[in-house]
């Protein structure tokens, strides 16, 4: 049984308020109004990896520049978060190519040609990253080689910006004519339903690592999406994650505020963690060293 890290709230009725016939017909059951927006975000497994990629990749170049030889410890760190985000990658790539994509043929065949194009492009994609992968094994090894394997970084970068605005502005709109609102296709739910089931990053490292930057009323709305699992470890989850990777970034300008997937916000005040490389790195072991699945008690 999980241990509750934090003070639990006990369950309350929300306070009654009479409301006129107009009033009634215009809230739902739980108060809100009937024009506000959706508890949850369409299709919100994908828009966060691609926020997550976007994100790191704006500032994985400039962690690698900043790297000094002897600091063997920042290299390893660097490194296993590159090897992590291109783990997430291929996760998402087979959630789309083996899950989403054969429905979206089918009952949208009009987009065939677009998704045929997106699959192929996810095999050149996933090369790519296997080659950068290399690079960025030497640099972080030998930081006389930094600065051309930053520029790799950013060049992969900008190819993958041209996929991921092709889906969100091409495909994304269309598909949600096919799957219905309350469908889990595309959402953060499945996505880790996959990462369980193909023995992929683990629930805390990736929920983590996805939710890094999200306004924490998003937040909220996302981890109704997950078992209640989920939701009760996710403070613990979140802070081991900011202790973990709380200096490995450099500098907070190196991301720009709100450069994130269209649907995400960002905390406008804590869009980076604070400068510096002496972080032992990504909380591999410290977040995934309880439950395989579901992480830490």
């Amino acid at each position: 049984m999980p241990i509750h890290l934090l003070p639990q709230p006990s369950p309350s009725v929300p306070e009654q308020r009479s409301q006129s016939g107009a009033e009634a017909r215009g809230a739902s059951a739980y108060g809100h109004d009937a024009d506000e927006e959706p508890a949850t975000m369409r299709f919100a497994g994908l828009r966060l990896v691609h926020a997550a990629l976007r994100r790191d990749l704006a500032r994985l170049p400039n962690a690698l520049r900043l790297l000094q030889p002897g600091e063997d410890d920042q290299g390893e760190a660097l490194l296993r978060h590159w090897n992590f985000m291109t783990a997430m990658l291929t996760c998402h790539h087979e959630q789309q190519d083996t899950r989403i994509w054969p429905i979206v043929r089918r009952f949208a065949p009009e987009l065939r040609l677009l998704l045929n194009w997106l699959e192929d492009d996810h095999h050149a994609l996933d090369h790519s990253f296997t080659r950068v992968t290399t690079l960025v094994r030497i640099a972080t090894r030998d930081t006389g080689s930094a600065w051309p394997v930053a520029y790799a970084m950013e060049d992969l970068a900008a190819r993958l910006e041209t996929h991921l605005r092709i889906e969100e502005r091409q495909l994304l709109p269309r598909m949600e004519l096919v799957f219905t609102e309350g469908s889990r296709l595309g959402g953060l739910g499945e996505l880790l339903d996959l990462l369980c089931s193909a023995d992929g990053p683990g629930t805390p490292d990736a929920l983590a690592w996805l939710l890094d930057g999200v306004d924490q009323e998003q937040i909220e709305r996302l981890l109704a999406e997950c078992d209640d699992d989920v939701a009760r470890n996710w403070p613990h989850w979140q802070a081991t994650y900011q202790r973990c990777t709380a200096r490995l970034w450099g500098s907070p300008g190196d991301l720009v505020p709100g450069d994130l997937a269209p649907g995400v916000p960002t905390r406008a005040s804590d869009d980076l963690p604070a400068a510096g490389l002496r972080s032992i790195g990504f909380p591999f072991g410290e977040l995934s060293s309880g439950n395989p699945g579901h992480g830490t008690d």
